[in-house]
């Protein structure tokens, strides 16, 4: 009895979870609310354009499901801004075409989907809503009919226009990034290598490959995979290997620099150390910076004027997930911090390399 009612639990939470990879409750909130200013604010303008004319409908039903990915997956190719407009436009256009040509209905609402598909994929635009609005342009009745080549652009063109508009708003309100891009990686040194984390391991082609295998299409471009697939072997790392912390790493008789010290003092205490990096610290020894010789290089004036933001990690921190910041091309080592951020030691790029050759399997 008592199994029974836990496994009724066990599908009630089930049943609310996300079958979005990623998605949590307050996507969906978010989501929900933007829809609510996207279609009304949509709907709203358009009945200011076009007046209370009845031969222009105010909004076409394929907007409420472009309202879906413009709002629920932002980040999906299908929510791209020339998917939403070009991909429904193109395809109401192709459904105006096909009703004209095709007087058979039962034909040309196969003839309208099937050409709108084409039509979306060779011009980059595929919209899963654009099916919808060429069957819309095929059976929507004497208000679509009626206005012909006109209603791909209007309503449908400007229903679209003004929907992505609202979304790129209300998405930069939201903290979002709309249009979703995936930066390009550049190498730190400004050359033409690949960033250091990406020269080893998969490569974008492998992903190619991969995806050829499955003869399947996903809903992620190949560069938000390559990401993806990246932050997994990062994880797996630090599951794997995160039982080295950094205090058992870390050095301890730390050289260190007061900030009001002067800029001389930091180059002569660089050299005579053989560092490339000196923990700038307050009267109470609590961080509050780092200083190469970088910063010093044809400057004069005290430590504190030059000196930069420090990459910090708890002594318990496991080391291995310091890999991603000392192999950024900039960072050359991380210092380690106490609760109220006095220094307790430093992780360097040698430190963290002896850590990661004890992890390897030794050989035979």
């Amino acid at each position: 009895m008592f199994g029974s009612k836990k496994t009724d639990r066990k599908r009630g939470v089930h049943f609310f979870s996300p079958i979005l990879a990623g998605a949590t409750l307050a996507d969906r909130l978010i989501a929900c609310m933007g829809a609510l200013a996207g279609i009304a604010c949509t709907a709203l303008i358009c009945k200011l354009v076009l007046g209370n004319s009845s031969s222009f409908p105010l909004i076409v039903a394929p907007i409420g499901a472009s309202a879906v990915l413009l709002f629920a997956i932002p980040a999906s190719p299908l929510a791209h801004p020339w998917s939403i407009i070009g991909g429904n436009t193109i395809s109401a256009l192709v459904g105006v075409v096909v009703a004209h040509l095709v007087k058979d209905q039962i034909l040309a609402i196969g003839f309208g989907v099937s050409l709108a598909i084409l039509a979306m994929s060779f011009t980059r635009s595929l919209h899963p809503p654009g099916g919808a609005a060429a069957l819309t342009s095929i059976i929507g009745g004497p208000a679509v009919t009626n206005l012909g080549y006109l209603f791909p652009f209007v309503p449908v063109a400007l229903n679209c226009i003004l929907l992505v508009v609202i979304g790129f708003v209300f998405h930069k309100m939201s903290g979002r990034a709309y249009p979703h891009t995936q930066q390009a990686p550049q190498s730190p040194r400004l050359t033409t290598d690949l960033r250091p984390e990406l020269r080893a391991g998969f490569k974008n082609e492998d992903i190619e490959r991969a995806l050829g295998t499955l003869h399947e299409t996903f809903d992620i471009s190949t560069d938000d995979l390559d990401k993806l697939l990246r932050e997994v072997e990062y994880q797996a790392a630090l599951r794997s290997h995160g039982e080295i912390a950094c205090a058992e790493i870390m050095s301890r008789d730390v050289i260190k620099i007061v900030s009001s010290d002067s800029l001389d003092r930091a180059r002569q205490l660089l050299l005579d150390f053989n560092i490339r990096l000196l923990p700038v610290v307050d009267n109470d020894n609590h961080l509050v910076g780092t200083i190469g010789l970088r910063e010093i290089a044809g400057a004069s004036g005290d430590v504190g004027s030059r000196m930069s933001l420090a990459a910090t990690s708890s002594a318990e921190t496991p080391a291995v997930a310091l890999v991603r910041t000392l192999t950024d091309g900039r960072t050359h080592a991380v210092i380690v911090v106490g609760s109220d951020n006095e220094v307790l030691g430093i992780v360097t790029q040698t430190d963290l390399l002896a850590a990661v050759a004890k992890l390897l399997p030794k050989a035979a």
